[in-house]
């Protein structure tokens, strides 16, 4: 019973996001503040699922402050589907994601995805997937907007942190921004929906990594350390939500 009630709560709580964020990004179309505003209204549904966020970010990217060091290349692990209502919470601001080129057929929230300012891109054909890391790049050095990105390239689903990709390591040396890891604790099976309470997930930022001393050439070994940096991490963050039931 508690299950058909979120499943319903949760289906009436994103339509009605997803039209209105529909409306409104027609009025301001591709602004990059867009995407972190309804990113936030998403995961608000969080609760819908008895899930408590610990959102641990320095003020200055909740309040999108370039003061300290922006724009930036921010990456994440990216575990399922629930990530759309849980690390979205976390976004920052002035800030778009690169996504497949598939997601605008999902009816409202892929309208919505393109008209916020993200960038969408055809993972098969390898051509146009460099091309975006030119693109993105761009973006960055001339609008100042930070780029969000998943490294491992799909959903883990239980595997712990994938492999990474390098086309977001790409995007921040040839941009010559810091990159900043979002950490995310272990999600797999744990949203049970006939569970009233079903705990706590913590994201963590890591402290912004200068890439000015990596290039083309190095940039498997950047891969590698900040693999390492966020696993660490993970693992601590998992540790910690142990010892605390």
């Amino acid at each position: 019973m508690l299950a058909l009630a979120r499943i319903i709560i949760f289906s009436i709580y994103i339509a009605i996001v997803s039209i209105f964020g529909v409306i409104f990004c027609l009025f301001r179309p591709f602004n990059p503040n867009n995407t972190p505003l309804f990113a936030h209204l998403y995961g608000r549904a969080h609760r819908i699922f008895g899930l408590k966020l610990d959102i641990r970010a320095p003020n200055h990217i909740n309040h999108g402050d370039h003061a300290h060091g922006g724009p930036f290349v921010y990456i994440a692990n990216h575990q399922n589907t629930w990530d759309i209502f849980t690390l979205s919470r976390a976004m920052p601001f002035n800030v778009v994601s690169i996504g497949k080129k598939s997601l605008k057929w999902i009816p409202f929230f892929g309208q919505l995805y393109w008209l916020a300012g993200n960038i969408l891109i055809d993972r098969k054909n390898s051509g146009r997937a460099r091309g975006t890391i030119a693109q993105a790049a761009d973006a960055i050095k001339q609008r100042g907007i930070s780029i969000l990105l998943f490294p491992e390239g799909t959903r883990s689903n239980g595997r712990g942190l994938l492999p990474f990709k390098t086309g977001a390591f790409r995007t921040a040396v040839q941009a010559q921004v810091p990159l900043v890891l979002i950490c995310v604790s272990d999600l797999h099976d744990k949203i049970r929906l006939n569970r009233w309470n079903n705990g706590t997930l913590i994201i963590e930022y890591l402290p912004p990594l200068d890439v000015s001393q990596y290039d083309g050439d190095s940039v498997k070994q950047l891969v590698e350390h900040c693999h390492e940096l966020m696993k660490q991490k993970i693992e601590s963050l998992n540790a910690e939500l142990k010892e605390s039931k």
